[in-house]
C-alpha cells in the first residue's frame, strides 16, 4: 500500500480488525520512510461495476461519490455517519447482485431516493432537487405536494 503522505510503496500493517458493521477490514498502517500513520479499509467486491450516465458516458462505480452525495443531502440532519455507511453498503451489494456489470445512473439514483425517503424527508427533498433537476420553486412545491399526498393516504 502506497503512503498517502510521501508516496513510499512499502508500508507496514500495525493493526487489523473488522469495521463496526463487519463489512470491511480496518487496517492501521505505518510508513517506515516518513513515520506517518494512516487507516485503510478492505472490502469484498463481488464484481466490477460500471456506471452508465444519461449521455452514454461510462465510468467506474465510485463508492466515495455515493457516500458524498448522501452526506451532502444529509448535512445538518440528525443521522449518524454509520447509518450512511450502512446505506452505501446496502446499495453497493444490491448493485453487485443485480447480475449486470453496467448500471444506469437512474437505477442508483432511485435506490438512493428509496433509502432517503425512509430515513429523512428533508434529505429526500434535497437529493430529489438535484437528481430530478428542479429548475424553479414550483418544482419544489409540486414534489413536496406529492410527498404530502402520499403520506396522507
Amino acid at each position: 500500500m502506497r503512503c498517502p503522505f510521501c508516496g513510499h510503496t512499502d508500508t507496514q500493517v500495525k493493526d487489523s480488525r473488522p469495521s463496526e458493521d463487519n463489512a470491511a477490514i480496518r487496517r492501521r498502517r505505518f510508513c517506515p520512510d516518513c513515520g506517518s500513520r494512516f487507516t485503510t479499509f478492505e472490502r469484498v467486491q463481488l464484481r466490477e461495476l460500471t456506471v452508465v450516465k444519461k449521455n452514454g458516458e461510462k465510468m467506474p462505480f465510485d463508492r466515495d461519490k455515493l457516500t458524498r452525495s448522501l452526506t451532502i443531502a444529509l448535512r445538518k440532519r440528525p443521522v449518524d455517519e454509520d447509518r450512511v455507511e450502512r446505506i452505501v453498503n446496502s446499495i453497493q451489494r444490491r448493485l453487485e447482485t443485480l447480475g449486470e456489470s453496467e448500471i444506469p445512473t437512474k437505477v442508483i439514483g432511485e435506490m438512493v431516493m428509496d433509502h432517503l425517503a425512509e430515513l429523512d424527508k428533508v434529505a429526500y427533498v434535497r437529493f430529489a432537487s438535484v437528481y430530478r433537476n428542479f429548475r424553479e420553486a414550483k418544482d419544489f412545491e409540486d414534489f413536496v405536494g406529492k410527498l404530502s399526498d402520499d403520506q396522507s393516504d
